[in-house]
């Protein structure tokens, strides 16, 4: 594929990259002129950041190469059905705001570490740590940096993927070494970019599939030419396959099954995602009960709107794909899709559209960064390694960890030696996240709820989270045949027996959820680390209800419309 980018889109480009860099610089030396160097302060931002702030570096953290890359392949394959990712998320950020939030910061929690060795003890908060470092540098930085680079490289020939991979590294260590409170400033502007230049290329892109079928310019014709086109994937339920169902149709289900991904798997993956993972909640730790709620509410807010920006796109591919207007998909790999709907937009807003991804990718790039280097630092380095190390030194040390952790990505995703391509960029991520959620999550939430809940049974229930995990997504249908009382597994493109991962979820989280339960029952009635709850701590504000309510009456009318 020839370069696809002009003057104009590289103007564009640059006047992007000169505001957030510029900002963000100015912001640091803010900071550095106002505020003393401290730990809490490189980490944590010590609870500067406004409500918008917070909702907005969030959303600008979450939505990455995995969404705009990964969801659009997914929605060229399977369509809608994929938004569950984000309109559950939507609903489950509400949860988040209302029951974890008062939890963490009556306690004054700064990382998810920290909980677990208050609440249960050290071996637990290492073991978790070690999970998490491996988690965020071997999936979550390798994914972000291999498909944003695949994007990228696409719209520029396809010769230039290293380059590309080396540049985004480098962009987000350099807004990562400033700090949260850099972090968190810029991702405002990223969260600008990415939804301006987001809804801007799906609204040429729906204006194009329009005209292709003759009805002109007209955005909202185009959507309904989508829903003509392909009915079939407008739907957020996908059914069980029957004996004669297509092995396409097998290969969606395995992705998204039905009712089983709404009653297990997607509650258990994005409740460990949005209320246990230092990477989401550590924007919000540092602020005062009501800022936190309400920036991680905006957010959810935001996440209702994602879809569009992220997923749609895809389905327009399909469409046009079909019709034999999409040339760049001709490979027929999914994860090409959002870059191929790039080809069609005029100079300038291509531009805009690849600032975009660009910021989603760095946003996302720079907050894992610093996640991983605060659990690193604050964790395990100030623990175990130099218990006696001053602040200048553990800030010093965080930044290390930032580039030992963008390098060893790096290192990783050069070759794509952990196979990304081939499991689809969205599947990889969470497919690989469920193998630690059940533990996370059971670990936590019986933490916080169950007085009874001992620190035994909190390290056996996170290696039996991860052992059920191994189980049912690995060993189950060799073991108990395809078709038992727990699931049903299909074939998938390969010819391999396949049990959804959704289902896998559920059943390891239920088995956790039991083994722990029953570990505790062996042990005193109330823990001596029992975290103490009252009713004040879940008290709501006006606002807090008004922005909950109003996520939940769009998220009804989506439902309605689309089940």
């Amino acid at each position: 594929m020839p370069n696809q980018l002009v003057i104009w889109d590289y103007l564009v480009f640059a006047i992007y990259l000169i505001i957030v860099i510029s900002y963000g610089y100015w912001i640091y030396r803010r900071k550095k002129k106002t505020e003393t160097t401290s730990s809490k302060n490189f980490f944590l931002a010590e609870g500067s950041l406004t409500w918008w702030a917070i909702g907005a570096s969030i959303i600008a953290s979450n939505i990455s190469a995995e969404q705009f890359i990964g969801m659009s392949g997914d929605g060229f394959f399977a369509g809608i059905a994929v938004a569950i990712y984000e309109w559950m998320g939507a609903a489950v950020l509400i949860l988040v705001a209302i029951f974890l939030m008062p939890v963490y910061i009556k306690n004054k929690i700064y990382t998810m570490p920290q909980f677990l060795t208050r609440r249960y003890n050290e071996q637990v908060a290492l073991i978790m740590s070690i999970f998490w470092l491996f988690l965020y540098v071997f999936v979550n930085l390798t994914s972000i940096l291999y498909l944003g680079a695949l994007a990228i490289n696409g719209l520029l020939g396809g010769a230039h993927f290293h380059e590309i991979m080396m540049v985004l590294a480098l962009f987000a260590i350099f807004i990562t070494l400033g700090g949260m409170k850099v972090i968190g400033y810029t991702d405002a502007i990223q969260v600008a970019v990415l939804i301006v230049g987001g809804l801007a290329t799906t609204y040429m892109a729906l204006t194009i599939v329009s005209e292709s079928f003759g009805f002109g310019k007209d955005a909202m014709a185009g959507f309904n030419v989508l829903m003509k086109e392909a009915p079939d994937h407008f739907h957020l339920m996908i059914t069980k396959p029957t004996a004669g169902a297509s092995q396409d149709y097998v290969d969606k289900y395995l992705i998204l099954p039905a009712f089983g991904m709404y009653a297990a798997g997607q509650w258990i993956s994005n409740l460990n995602y949005w209320g246990c993972n230092q990477y989401i909640t550590q924007r919000a730790l540092g602020a005062d009960l009501k800022t936190a709620r309400t920036g991680i509410l905006f957010a959810s807010l935001l996440k209702i709107l994602m879809p569009v920006i992220v997923m749609l796109p895809g389905i327009i591919a399909y469409v046009l794909h079909r019709k034999g207007l999409l040339p760049a998909m001709d490979g027929g790999n999914k994860d090409a899709a959002y870059a191929a709907i790039l080809t069609f937009l005029p100079a300038g807003l291509k531009g805009l559209a690849v600032a975009a991804l660009t910021a989603a990718i760095v946003a996302s790039l720079a907050g894992k960064a610093n996640s991983i280097s605060t659990i690193f630092t604050m964790d395990v380095y100030k623990k175990y390694l130099d218990k006696d190390a001053d602040e200048i030194k553990m800030v010093k040390t965080g930044r290390v960890a930032v580039v030992v952790a963008m390098l060893l990505s790096i290192a990783f995703t050069w070759n794509d030696l952990l196979g990304i391509s081939g499991e689809g960029g969205y599947t990889f991520v969470q497919k690989y996240s469920s193998f630690i959620s059940p533990g996370v999550l059971a670990t936590f939430l019986l933490g916080m709820f169950w007085k009874r809940t001992s620190g035994t049974a909190a390290v056996v229930g996170i290696l039996t989270g991860f052992a059920a995990s191994i189980f049912f997504n690995q060993l189950a249908v060799s073991l108990l045949g395809p078709e038992t009382w727990l699931y049903s597994a299909f074939k998938n493109s390969d010819g391999v027996y396949e049990i959804p991962f959704f289902i896998c979820l559920g059943w390891s989280f239920l088995t956790t959820m039991l083994v722990m339960v029953g570990v505790s029952l062996a042990g005193p009635k109330i823990s001596a680390k029992a975290i103490e709850l009252d009713k004040s701590m879940f008290k709501l504000e006006p606002s807090t209800i008004i922005l909950s309510v109003t996520t939940i009456l769009l998220l009804a009318v989506i439902y309605s419309r689309f089940w």
